[in-house]
Parts: structure tokens; C-alpha cells; sequence
């Protein structure tokens, strides 16, 4: 029997030919090798490490510029060796002998430690020159021979601007020591004196160096600087606590000693009959010949050279400048006149007051 063959027909899309091979699989990526591996992650490493380096190199180089901003301003505080810190540049307005005031420091610092670091100038030679805080070193130094303390051995410090000129410097040191009322009449004179000594700033004579160190100072203090300096140049020589010297006192002692020159030599000749004696002794000595005898009242009874307060003066004057009304009360003296003082110079306001001032002394 003949077998029957079966045809089928199959209907093709007409936009699809057909397939004459087997379709090919998607390639699958070649599988890295070890050493591959190693070598892409130690670059991608490599790369990382860079940017962070990089990083670090510019926030380094932004905190340097900062930091020498700071310096520059004054505005940086360390710790600095005792023995690098040296006093030499600036003349000093304290006095050598013994500050009773020094132990109380001392104290403070050993309770609390040092609240305000002494101001230094670098010297360009691996030290620094004191600016500031001459009791304040002392008292670290004290403190260091005291107790042998390894913290005592360094002291916080601040540098002060770059570039500040010698006038300058005093004047820093001499404003901390207003503001902080820890100067007496007699250093502040003895630096006037040494001041003008020296020359520095072109200052030929006192009053030249105190108007320049004490410019923050008003006209009237200045004034009473300038007598003590006055008190010193006689009596330097003999006094053994010129600082202890009350402002009252020095004005009244300096004021008589114009007056009476030869006063000097019974001062000295009564203070040198005391030669260990102490402050209050001394102030006792001087205090005898600041009494002076007291002026007999046109009525017998005995006046302090002065006349009685009376409440209110009422003065008119007729001057070239204009007619002028003065009226003087207790702590006020008042001038009226057809002129706007507020445009007078300030230096030469100064003086005026100062001259003022001195003739009525």
C-alpha cells in the first residue's frame, strides 16, 4: 500500500523573512581577571586619595592665611617661655622695689589662672619683647621660683600688629595701665621724665613726652603728671616709695618746693635720718613739711588761705574778643560768649583749659 504523503501550506508574514540560521545569544561580558581588578581599584584609590590631598592642601593653605591674619591684628594668644619673653625695649613705668599689690595677683592666678595674657612683639631672633603685663609676668615669675610649678613656666601671650612704631608701643602700654588704674602719679612722671630723657618721639622735654604718652589722659590729669614729674626731679634721689605718694600730697609738696627750693635739703636730710623706714613712714615725713601756716582772717581767726564758698560768682568781662560771662560754681566754671567753641581745635581747646587750669593752681 502506498503511503500518502500530507502537505501542509504555512502562511509567512510577508514583511518577516525568513530564518535561515539560529538566532545568536547576547554576548555576555568578558569575566576580568584578578590582576584587572587590583589594578582598577587601586587607580580609582589613587584617584580619591588626590581629591582628599588636594582638599586638605586647600583648606590648610586658607587656615594659614587666616592665621596670619590674626597675628597681624593682634588677635593670636600661645603659650610662651619666661625666658624668651625679655623687657628691654620699652622703658618701664613700675618700680623695682617691692608691689604690695603683686601678692594679690599672685593669689588670683593660683585660684583662677591668668585671665588676661601679657602682649608681646616678636624680635625677629627666636624672642619677644614685652609690650604689656609687666605685673603680670612678675607675677608668673614669682610664682614659678615659688613653687617649681611646670605651669608656671610658660605664659599665655598675644602679639601685638606688626609694624607698630616705638611711640606707638608706649602708647599701648601706657593706655592698659589708665584703663586699668593700676599706675600710681609717681610711675607715670618717672616715665615722663625717662621718656624725654631718652628722646623718643622727638620729645625734648617733659611736658612734650607727657602730652604724647598721656593723649588719652584729659588736660587735668596731664597737668598733675607734670607736677609729680616736677616733685620727682628734686626729691627722686631721697624718696624710697615715691609710688605710695597720694595725688593731694604730691601736688601740695611739689607746689610748695617751687615756692621754697630750699626745702629740698630738709627733706632730704629728714628722710635719710629714716633709712629702712617704710611707705607710711616716709608719707609721715613728707606730710610735716606739707603743713604750712595757716593765714590769719581780716578777723583774727585763722583761714585756709582761701575764701568762703558763697555758692555762685557771677563774673562780666569785656574783652577784645567780645564780652564774656563767667559764672563759677562748686566743680563748675561756665564762659559765655559770641563764638562757636566747637570749632577750636581740639589740641588747642587742650591747652587752653590747661593754661587755665595751671594759673588758678
Amino acid at each position: 500500500m502506498t503511503k500518502k504523503r500530507r502537505i501542509f501550506d504555512v502562511d509567512l508574514p510577508e514583511d518577516q523573512a525568513p530564518v535561515d540560521e539560529a538566532p545568536v545569544e547576547a554576548a555576555t561580558p568578558a569575566r576580568r581577571g584578578p590582576m584587572a581588578t587590583a589594578i582598577s581599584e587601586t587607580a580609582d584609590a589613587s584617584r580619591q586619595r588626590a581629591e582628599v590631598e588636594a582638599a586638605i592642601r586647600v583648606e590648610n593653605d586658607a587656615l594659614a592665611h587666616e592665621f596670619v591674619r590674626l597675628k597681624r591684628l593682634g588677635l593670636v594668644t600661645d603659650l610662651l617661655p619666661l625666658g624668651a619673653v625679655r623687657t628691654g625695649k620699652l622703658l618701664r613705668d613700675r618700680s623695682r622695689r617691692g608691689d604690695p599689690a603683686l601678692d594679690d595677683l599672685k593669689a588670683s592666678i593660683l585660684a583662677l589662672g591668668l585671665s588676661n595674657p601679657i602682649r608681646v612683639e616678636p624680635d625677629g631672633q627666636g624672642g619677644y619683647e614685652l609690650i604689656e603685663g609687666w605685673r603680670r609676668l612678675s607675677a608668673f615669675k614669682a610664682l614659678l621660683s615659688e613653687t617649681g610649678e611646670d605651669r608656671f613656666a610658660r605664659i599665655p601671650a598675644s602679639f601685638v600688629p606688626a609694624g607698630e612704631t616705638v611711640e606707638g608701643l608706649y602708647r599701648r602700654m601706657v593706655d592698659e595701665n589708665l584703663v586699668r588704674k593700676d599706675i600710681s602719679w609717681a610711675e607715670m612722671a618717672r616715665l615722663a621724665r625717662a621718656y624725654a630723657d631718652e628722646g623718643i618721639g622727638g620729645c625734648a622735654d617733659v611736658d612734650a613726652a607727657v602730652n604724647l604718652l598721656f593723649a588719652s589722659a584729659n588736660a587735668q590729669k596731664r597737668s598733675y603728671i607734670r607736677r609729680f614729674a616736677s616733685l620727682l626731679a628734686r626729691l627722686e634721689k631721697v624718696l624710697e616709695h615715691p609710688e605710695a605718694i597720694p595725688r593731694a600730697l604730691g601736688l601740695s609738696l611739689a607746689q610748695r618746693l617751687e615756692l621754697r627750693p630750699e626745702l629740698v635739703a630738709e627733706i632730704a636730710v629728714a628722710l635719710r635720718s629714716h633709712p629702712r623706714r617704710t611707705a607710711d613712714e616716709e608719707l609721715r615725713i613728707l606730710q610735716g613739711f606739707d603743713a604750712t601756716p595757716q593765714p590769719i582772717s581780716p578777723r583774727g581767726n585763722p583761714g585756709r588761705g582761701r575764701p568762703a564758698s558763697h555758692g555762685k560768682t557771677v563774673l562780666r568781662l569785656a574783652l577784645p574778643a567780645g564780652d564774656v560771662k563767667c559764672t563759677a560754681a562748686a566743680g563748675k566754671v561756665e564762659l559765655q560768649m559770641r563764638r562757636d567753641f566747637s570749632t577750636v581745635d581740639r589740641d588747642k581747646l587742650e591747652a587752653a583749659i590747661e593754661a587755665f587750669l595751671r594759673v588758678l593752681d
